[in-house]
């Protein structure tokens, strides 16, 4: 008997697809689950190396989530300097670092109780 995935499985799948396509840096995901009083469930992480990437990042998560599953971020925020955007999918929130930023916010270790999965990629 195969499990169908659960929607949140496949937005994350997506996400990842879109952060892919533009060659996102150092994707994590932490699953927040066992973690009491959380915002979301999951964090998807990455890193792009400029502003531009940054925001080529978002807008390829966008188009993919959107064009797949017909899902809009419930918020964004962060396109101006591009430097850290926010896309807040409610039950995933995606974090598009510049790297600098991201090394210096830390999230991953804020939140070190969550499980860390690393993605690997092939570029």
């Amino acid at each position: 008997m195969t499990q169908t995935p659960r929607p949140t499985d496949h937005l994350i799948a997506e996400i990842l697809k879109g952060i892919e396509e533009v060659k996102g840096k150092d994707i994590d995901i932490l699953d927040l689950r066992e973690i009491e009083n959380t915002v979301c469930d999951y964090f998807v992480i990455c890193n792009g190396t400029s502003n531009t990437q940054v925001n080529a990042i978002v807008n390829s998560i966008q188009k993919n989530v959107s064009k797949t599953i017909h899902e809009k971020p419930w918020h964004v925020e962060g396109t101006t300097n591009a430097e850290w955007v926010l896309m807040d999918y409610v039950d995933v929130v995606v974090h598009v670092f510049q790297k600098h930023i991201r090394e210096f916010y830390d999230l991953e270790s804020l939140w070190g109780d969550a499980k860390i999965v690393s993605v690997e990629t092939n570029y």
